[in-house]
């Protein structure tokens, strides 16, 4: 009797456990999670169990989440929502999440971010990720927005990877000096700025990889300097081996900063020094400098110069001989054309001098009238008086 009670206890338990679930959703009270993965969900469900401490929405098409999505979530630690097609995130979305720690929003496509869209009572919040997630450059300058409205001082990790990321204003981690973890790969970033990185003294990390780095100027390196403790990851970048990386070289085998994948650091330009590694090119010879500076590279360059200026040379003088040949077929036409044009033109510059000299001169002028008025009367005279062949002809049986 006493086994038949213990059953009924846990199916009746497991019963109301499931009955608090979302439909559809995975819930495991014994992990606290619930999962919500490709559900074709359009807004974040209002029964989530609230002893939920790790939340997994993904795949699904929320448009947009504000400050009534999570409610009476107080004990979510770990949030992920991504793969949603989130669009905008409003303001105060997560303030309800007083014990959040880790925010996941990786492959939505942002375009609206409030200021205070990260706003947290205590600043609970210490990991964000926020991988391909950015629409566009009017995102980037939400977040920075967001970061410092946000009192994010107990964030220790961001992600900002594959996010098309050009340029990075000065100071944009100001407002996070608790940062240790720093990733922006796979982005499409050239340079790097004095303040870059300021107010984060205290990071450890800074991935860099896969951006569009082909060399970095003495600021650029000055300002990696400043991060002493951090752990550098600068591989999987163009890296132009000319006269010019001597610099890059030289402080990557000197620096205090440690890199951490010096050794994947090689040259994809140009081809002679392609896939060698840029740690070996501190001697001037490598890097294609002579013993007084001159630049071998940039003689190779000038060579490759005038070998596109001979190709350009032989390309017209190839048109120049194809339009002489279309010439020399079309020569009948051609001149006859020219001929027509001639003869046109004389007619016309005789016709102006002929009314010039008439013009100018007062006896002709003279003449010219009296020919035209006599032309007139004799035309009068001959419409008044009938010609012969006009006369009427009489019958000749008619009486007079």
């Amino acid at each position: 009797m006493r086994c038949c009670a213990i059953i009924l206890y846990v199916v009746l338990g497991s019963f109301l456990c499931s009955a608090e679930c979302p439909s559809g959703c995975q819930c495991f009270e014994a992990s606290t999670t619930v999962q919500c993965d490709s559900l074709d969900l359009r807004a974040v469900p209002d029964d989530i169990p609230g002893y939920t401490t790790y939340l997994v929405i993904t795949g699904n098409f929320i448009a947009r989440i504000g400050y009534d999505s999570f409610k009476l979530l107080d004990n979510v630690t770990d949030l992920i929502l991504s793969n949603n097609w989130i669009t905008e995130v409003g303001s105060h979305t997560f303030s309800t999440l007083t014990m959040l720690r880790s925010l996941n929003l990786n492959g939505n496509q942002l375009a609206l971010i409030h200021p205070e869209a990260f706003t947290v009572s205590g600043s609970p919040l210490q990991e964000l990720s926020l991988s391909n997630s950015l629409y566009n450059h009017t995102s980037l300058t939400d977040l920075i927005t967001a970061f410092r409205w946000g009192g994010l001082g107990s964030l220790r990790s961001l992600d900002l990877s594959g996010n098309s990321l050009l340029l990075l204003p000065p100071g944009m981690f100001s407002p996070l000096p608790s940062l240790k973890h720093l990733r922006l790969a796979n982005n499409s970033l050239v340079a790097v700025y004095n303040s870059t990185f300021s107010g984060v003294e205290l990071l450890e990390e800074l991935d860099l990889t896969g951006n569009r780095f082909t060399a970095f100027s003495g600021e650029g390196l000055r300002e990696l300097e400043r991060l002493g403790k951090a752990r550098l990851l600068l591989g999987h970048n163009p890296y132009t081996c000319t006269c010019g990386m001597e610099e890059f070289a030289t402080w990557l085998n000197s620096s205090k900063v440690r890199v951490g994948d010096a050794e994947k650091l090689r040259c994809a330009f140009p081809g002679q020094l392609q896939h060698v590694a840029v740690q070996t090119l501190t001697a001037k010879v490598l890097l294609g400098c002579d013993h007084r500076g001159e630049r071998v590279m940039e003689e190779v360059d000038d060579l490759s110069l005038q070998t596109s200026y001979v190709f350009l040379g032989l390309v017209c003088g190839f048109v120049g001989m194809v339009f002489c040949f279309v010439l020399y077929l079309n020569r009948k036409g051609i001149k006859k054309w020219v001929v027509e044009m001639r003869d046109a033109c004389q007619d016309m510059m005789e016709g102006y001098q002929y009314r010039y000299e008439i013009d100018s001169d007062p006896r002709l002028r003279h003449i010219s009238t009296n020919g035209k008025l006599e032309q007139t009367n004799r035309h009068d005279a001959d419409r008044q008086i009938p010609t012969k062949s006009s006369t009427t002809q009489i019958p000749a049986d008619v009486a007079v």
